[in-house]
């Protein structure tokens, strides 16, 4: 799923919110969960996961296609693991059981 086709869900969820809304609403939460990880903070999304940052040192890499020996500067990767929730669901599905999902909210 790309996040256009997100939009388009929730908004077909919610017919009382305009997509261009839901477009607002889900670039502000992204955009804030971009923000806090170049702050350096964690974020938790209780039953889905938590999005982190790891530091990967300098080390010394080797180019492929000549063997030669270069440089490698450290860099922050973004990190994300996933909630007991979603792990739980996600393996219940697999194995075959059904999984009820519960209604959005304002849905008769």
């Amino acid at each position: 799923m790309i996040k256009s086709e997100l939009v388009q869900r929730i908004a077909e969820h919610n017919p009382h919110l305009y997509q261009r809304d839901v477009e607002n609403i889900v670039n502000a939460i992204l955009d804030e969960i971009v923000a806090a990880l170049a702050r350096g903070d964690r974020v938790e999304l209780r039953g889905f996961g938590a999005f982190s940052v790891k530091h990967r040192p300098a080390r010394a890499g080797r180019n492929p296609r000549t063997g030669e020996h270069v440089p490698v500067d450290q860099k922050s990767v973004p990190f994300f693991k996933t909630g007991k929730e979603m792990r739980e669901r996600l393996n219940r599905e697999l194995n075959g059981e059904s999984v009820v999902t519960p209604e959005p909210a304002g849905s008769i």
